[in-house]
């Protein structure tokens, strides 16, 4: 039998090659499969994240307050730590004291001294004023009071208005009557007290006004949310002229701040129904005689923000919307970030996380800046004082936190929830570190958040506008109650102040004198008229 020549195959050589370069194959796609399988990993965690994180919105506690002990989040979930850091938490145990303190004891507050007393006597007859014992008369020796809270029912009343009518008998002519005075809605049945409190009722209450028909039922008065609707507008109407003024000193301002926050319009002009519309939202950052106001756009566009403050010139904060990127076009105007906004897109993800990280870490670094804060508003500092007090503590632990956002920005997946929050911090970075250049610029932008919260609160109530008309009605009316409230003034007692004293206002001065600063300074004989919690709330 003759022996098969050897195959090309079976080059010794050859196989080499074949075999090395079958291996580089097998390592390019080991290479590239283990690639695929961190990034559908990072796509898994930033999904598992974001679902945690929905779930936590939907069920979850709103507040954004950080335990430092955090304790019972970790009861069965402990962290690791070094056997240094073990030492050093049981070094810092042992030599814990704590302060003493006198405890509150918990109990019933007075009534209001003010209030109306009805006093009811309680007397024992005249068979019971005789000694049970000898028969003698018992004499009064003191009194025991004991007060009870009660409720009167609104009241509606009737004014009617009498004019009497003279007359000449010589020539039977020139008849005279006094005039009617000046009615907020001209030929309404309308009292400005009416007024007031339908608007206190729907803005300030969030009371829808089919809800105060069926109230008014209640009280025998028939008046449809048609009518009320109507009336709210012309009071819208009414103010205009004030609102407008209002918005010229809100302008003349250096410092404001910016927000907004979407309404539903049913009838829109050029939109489809029903739209989406805009309320925005504008307060002066000054401390004192505070301005907040509302606006309503049909678009979102920064555009609406900048024709509303055409002629500002200042520092404005807002969030990191792209809209008000329009106002980089403006020399006179500086931008400021939102330390909240950072914050709280950390806190976010420590909502969700059991175990302390990097997240945990970045809002303690925020949570120094805003102690820094805290310790020159209670010490009451002048503007210069709180500069030269932030470029002493705060400018380095900025410097830290710029730093140390560097080093682990690199290192973490960008589409996560912590990567996001390092970006956004990173992105705005000198926009955040603009508070150092004046001591009455604010970390974040809180003040207008906190004064878009009564609307998002009517919103969830009476849900839409039916109209533009009522939604900048709406706006005029939310700008005058919030005004008022951050000035320290009563809403209900100014709005009414209003509706008596606006028919008569003719000149550029009868409006400047309803200014709220100008009613407090008149009208408010202490310095605080009502009583404003953190929360908003009266």
């Amino acid at each position: 039998m003759s022996q098969a020549k050897p195959s090309s195959n079976n080059d010794p050589q050859k196989l080499k090659e074949n075999i090395i370069l079958l291996k580089n194959c097998i390592h390019e796609l080991e290479k590239k499969h283990q690639e695929e399988i961190k990034k559908k990993n990072e796509q898994i965690s930033t999904l598992y994240d974001q679902l945690k994180l929905a779930v936590h919105q939907r069920f979850g506690k709103r507040s954004e307050k950080l335990n430092v002990d955090d304790r019972q989040a970790n009861l069965f979930d402990e962290p690791e730590v070094s056997k240094a850091e073990q030492e050093k938490v049981e070094e810092a145990d042992v030599s814990l004291t704590i302060p003493a303190h006198t405890r509150k004891k918990p109990g019933r507050k007075p009534l209001p001294a003010d209030l109306p007393r009805e006093e009811i006597i309680h007397d024992l007859t005249e068979d019971q004023k005789q000694c049970d014992q000898c028969g003698h008369e018992l004499h009064k020796i003191g009194e025991d009071i004991s007060e009870q809270l009660d409720y009167i029912p609104a009241k509606l009343k009737v004014i009617r208005h009498i004019r009497y009518k003279y007359a000449c008998r010589s020539c039977e002519g020139n008849v005279k009557s006094a005039p009617l005075p000046k009615y907020p809605i001209a030929k309404s049945i309308a009292a400005p007290g009416l007024l007031t409190q339908i608007i206190i009722s729907k803005y300030q209450d969030h009371l829808p006004l089919y809800r105060q028909e069926e109230i008014l039922k209640r009280l025998g008065i028939d008046l449809h949310r048609g009518t009320t609707s109507v009336w709210m507008m012309k009071i819208g109407q009414l103010m205009e002229p004030l609102y407008k003024r209002i918005q010229m000193q809100l302008i003349y301002s250096d410092y404001l701040h910016a927000d907004e926050t979407p309404v539903q319009v049913l009838r829109s002009n050029g939109k489809r129904k029903p739209s989406k519309s805009y309320m925005f939202v504008y307060c002066t950052g000054a401390r004192s005689s505070p301005l907040i106001l509302y606006d309503y756009q049909s678009s979102r566009s920064g555009k609406s923000a900048k024709d509303y403050l055409e002629g500002f010139k200042g520092y404005l904060q807002t969030d990191a919307f792209s809209g008000y990127n329009i106002f980089h076009e403006d020399n006179e105007v500086i931008q400021l970030g939102c330390w909240a906004h950072v914050r709280r897109k950390f806190f976010d993800i420590v909502k969700i996380t059991k175990t302390k990280g990097l997240a945990h870490e970045a809002v303690e670094r925020i949570a120094e800046l805003y102690q820094i804060e805290t310790e020159a508003d209670e010490a009451t500092f002048s503007n210069d004082e709180r500069k030269a007090l932030r470029l002493e503590k705060s400018k380095p632990l900025l410097e830290s936190f710029k730093t140390w956002l560097d080093e682990n920005h690199v290192q973490t997946p960008p589409k996560g929830l912590l990567g996001k929050a390092m970006s956004y911090a990173l992105n705005h970075w000198e926009l955040l570190i603009r508070y150092l250049d004046d001591g009455k610029l604010k970390l974040d932008n809180n003040a207008v958040e906190n004064a878009i919260r009564p609307f998002a609160l009517g919103r969830r109530n009476w849900l839409f506008c039916g109209n533009e008309k009522g939604a900048k009605a709406s706006a005029i009316i939310y700008s005058m109650i919030e005004t008022s409230k951050a000035n320290q003034i009563a809403p209900e007692k100014y709005l009414q102040y209003l509706l008596e004293k606006l028919p008569y206002c003719k000149s550029e001065s009868d409006y400047e004198e309803l200014f709220p600063e100008k009613y407090k300074s008149e009208h408010c004989n202490n310095s605080s008229e009502m009583t404003t919690h953190s929360d908003g709330s009266i």
